[in-house]
């Protein structure tokens, strides 16, 4: 399932949970469109403000200048949080999944792998009651803030039971015109056979 897949059966009055700068507002972070350049020089997180094809898409890491306005036209800089990236499914309200994402690359969209873990999140207040009113929501969390927000369940760990994954890309092994990643290597805890 994709963000795609769930467009046509949102309130439009929640259709700012898919706008990052608007949630990134809401949630109170140092953050701006392009034509509002920070007041502090700093190295900014630089992504699209709404992405549906694939959320991190595009999103990159731009040392910026106070009082500069480099941010290209339909994207907007945020403060950068270091730390564990989490990810967390709620039904109807209620956490049903966590899993922890590993990079081995600089790239923000690219995950070498992404493992189940027992941590919880509390949804922010701003988010109460859009996650009682459909039946998923998933958080993407960085150092415990919300980066990205999502009306579907994490499918990645759907229909398999295993607690740690791989992302096998195409481009490790050659380009290819139809999407990105072409599966999952699964691994299963060490007490379990496939």
């Amino acid at each position: 399932m994709d963000d795609k897949d769930v467009w046509s059966l949102i309130d439009p009055e929640d259709l700012w949970i898919y706008d990052k700068l608007i949630l990134s507002r809401k949630l109170g972070y140092d953050c701006g469109p392009a034509g509002v350049a920070p007041t502090v020089s700093d190295t900014y997180v630089v992504r699209p403000i709404s992405n549906y094809r694939m959320m991190s898409a595009g999103a990159h890491l731009m040392y910026i200048e106070a009082n500069q306005d480099l941010v290209p036209h339909g994207y907007f800089w945020c403060e950068q949080f270091s730390g564990r990236h989490l990810t967390f499914d709620y039904c109807y309200g209620e956490q049903s999944l966590a899993v922890e994402g590993f990079r081995n690359s600089d790239r923000l969209d690219r995950f070498s792998k992404w493992a189940k873990v027992k941590d919880t999140y509390a949804i922010p207040e701003c988010l109460q009651e859009i996650s009682k009113k459909y039946k998923w929501l998933n958080l993407e969390v960085v150092d415990g803030n919300v980066i990205e927000v999502h009306l579907r369940q994490n499918d990645d760990f759907k229909d398999h039971s295993a607690d740690v994954i791989y992302p096998v890309w195409k481009n490790s092994f050659m380009r290819s015109e139809c999407g990105d990643r072409v599966g999952f290597i699964l691994e299963r805890a060490k007490d379990e056979m496939f």
